[in-house]
């Protein structure tokens, strides 16, 4: 049968580094020959050293609660700890082995659904609203004040609108995987300057203030910074 550290300290495994230290000083003392001859008892004072020299030190302690979730595990599993059952704790083992490649598959399923349902969808309606915009405002140049040409650029601005939207739809669709947790966050702030960008420039539209006009250029040029951030992100990953 293994010995209960927590159990010998006759505190919890919820307990604080202090709690254990207390408790130790505490047992220490009452079994200590020096402290108290009638409470002397020296397999209880090694049995007292031993789990605080585990369980005083957070390193130690934490590969000891590992072993004690493992452990408890396999008895609620119906298998025996005992060093008799070998066979039972090898195929306790193995289903371990089994049930963490099925979580690994798991996670790298959502990994690759991710990146088809939800990153790659985005990216290309990010490239269709950024990419644009140069030639754009170089016809746009020709005559800001032409009514045909500034009927066209409305136009790319309301179909940039109509792909942001679909954007952030499709992003919100699926929660990201953990791993690709920064590329979501590009994306993220990426759509967040599209639509800013968006915005100055039908302000523009309406005024011809070039202010407006150089804001959302500048915030454009921010989101393919952060498009391309997320590119590399997931060449990182995947």
């Amino acid at each position: 049968m293994r010995s209960d550290h927590y159990r010998t300290l006759n505190v919890t495994p919820a307990a604080t580094q202090a709690e254990i230290k207390q408790a130790y000083r505490r047992l220490a003392k009452q079994f200590h020959p020096d402290s108290n001859r009638e409470t002397t008892n020296h397999e209880k004072i090694a049995r007292v050293n031993a789990a605080y020299e585990v369980l005083g030190d957070p390193d130690n302690r934490k590969s000891y609660d590992q072993q004690l979730q493992y452990l408890t595990q396999l008895e609620d599993a119906g298998f025996s700890a005992g060093r008799g059952n070998r066979q039972q704790r090898t195929a306790a083992a193995q289903a371990r082995h089994r049930k963490q490649q099925q979580t690994a598959q798991t996670a790298d399923d959502h990994l690759q659904q991710w990146l088809k349902q939800v990153y790659t969808p985005v990216n290309r309606l990010v490239l269709e609203i950024l990419k644009p915009l140069k030639e754009q405002i170089d016809d746009l140049a020709a005559d800001p004040f032409d009514d045909a040409l500034m009927a066209e650029f409305q136009t790319y601005l309301e179909d940039c609108r109509d792909r942001h939207r679909r954007a952030e739809t499709i992003f919100k669709s699926l929660p990201n995987p953990k791993t690709l947790a920064g590329v979501a966050a590009h994306l993220y702030y990426c759509l967040n300057q599209v639509d800013d960008g968006i915005e100055q420039l039908e302000f523009f539209t309406l005024n011809y203030d070039d202010s407006y006009l150089h804001t959302g250029q500048e915030l454009f040029r921010i989101a393919s910074g952060l498009r391309r951030e997320a590119q590399a992100a997931v060449k990182e990953v995947v």
